[in-house]
């Protein structure tokens, strides 16, 4: 069975504004994601998705044209010589790098999938899992910034599902950060409070908000500076007791060496949109396996989240699960048949379907092909 085609689609889906939400990195107008479509000789067809990197015409077209080039004819259940073929030719010697993982990212999950297909079988169970229940927390694009009164009404709809974990977006003035985590604390004492600045703090900046997110008791704190501001990342660890998390910005197992050798950041996060797919993302959980270091896949859009579940289901050393729980997004509802129930314990399970299990509405896609512009402003 070989790859016969391969098609990527850059997809865009405006957001209404009574719907978006701001973050420290801006307040997001529009969803954008590449979907890749892969079809065999036999007539199998897999479904993945790339990581629109704010660039997803550039991403689908990187896919469209050098990508598939490189692996049309391969055997489609040869993954590893896939991912080996776009490194060699592409990833490591042209200089891509995370635009090149990214892209390889959704061929590398559409393989996945097809490789379910062909044998029948869930994806969590060929990569060697069971039907797990997954703890998850509520993340995505959701818990923005608005009052404490407005932020504790939405964890109350939350938590009304079921979840026992909730992701606040932190990254504005710290007065404000401050204030929004110690009222959902005191409002719900046992919930486990995680908090993601996505990479807007300075040093001075977590130096004034540690102390209270240590009385705070949060879980973790994501992404308070770029993701290779080592040095940040080393300081900061001596000043508070939580965990610091990153990962959803750092590409193929190399890039993980680094980070899990420099002992700063002990929460990994991982996208398998994003840092070489699900090839990648079981030698990066068989590194971090062996230094007792949890993978919390990062993950949101659609696709993205639907194989992560099963990954999760699979891979020996597995934390949470991060369910998009916006308001607004259609890459979760209407471009796919996913949707997850959370358990009384705060958990979900992957789906029974053959290979990622989901089905996609190529409708969807084609109505909404294109457009440029950042997502964030």
């Amino acid at each position: 069975m070989k790859i016969l085609d391969i098609v990527a689609y850059p997809v865009t889906v405006p957001v209404p504004p009574a719907y978006q939400v701001s973050l420290g990195i801006g307040r997001m107008v529009k969803r954008d994601t590449v979907i890749v479509k892969v079809i065999t000789d036999e007539g199998i067809v897999g479904w993945g998705e790339s990581h629109h990197g704010r660039a997803h015409l550039a991403v689908a077209t990187l896919v469209n044209t050098t990508l598939k080039q490189l692996v049309t004819g391969f055997e489609a259940t040869d993954v590893n010589g896939v991912w080996s073929q776009i490194y060699r030719y592409q990833l490591a010697s042209h200089g891509m790098g995370a635009a090149c993982a990214a892209a390889m990212s959704g061929i590398d999950m559409a393989l996945w999938d097809i490789r379910g297909k062909s044998t029948g079988w869930p994806l969590y169970r060929l990569l060697g899992g069971a039907s797990r229940s997954v703890p998850a927390y509520a993340g995505g694009i959701c818990l923005g910034f608005q009052s404490p009164g407005a932020l504790i009404d939405e964890v109350a709809s939350i938590v009304q599902r079921g979840f026992q974990a909730v992701k606040l977006r932190l990254g504005d003035s710290t007065t404000d950060d401050i204030a929004r985590v110690s009222a959902v604390r005191e409002a719900y004492p046992d919930i486990d409070i995680l908090t993601d600045v996505n990479t807007a703090y300075t040093l001075r900046d977590f130096r004034t908000v540690a102390p209270y997110l240590d009385a705070a008791r949060i879980g973790w704190l994501e992404e308070p500076f770029p993701a290779h501001d080592y040095r940040s990342y080393r300081e900061a660890k001596l000043l508070c007791s939580f965990a610091l998390a990153a990962g959803e910005n750092h590409f193929t197992r190399f890039e993980f060496a680094q980070l899990i050798e420099a002992e700063s950041v002990t929460v990994l996060q991982p996208d398998i949109s994003k840092m070489g797919g699900i090839t990648e993302l079981l030698k990066v959980a068989a590194m971090a396996s062996a230094q007792k270091l949890p993978i919390h896949c990062h993950s949101s859009m659609g696709i993205n989240m639907a194989a992560t579940l099963h990954v999760l289901s699979a891979v020996e050393n597995a934390g949470y699960f991060e369910a998009d729980c916006s308001l607004y997004n259609p890459l979760r509802d209407d471009l796919i048949d996913f949707s997850f129930d959370v358990d009384a314990s705060g958990t979900i399970r992957p789906s029974e379907k053959a290979g990622i299990g989901i089905e996609v509405n190529e409708d969807f896609i084609q109505s909404h092909t294109g457009s440029s512009g950042p997502g964030f402003v």
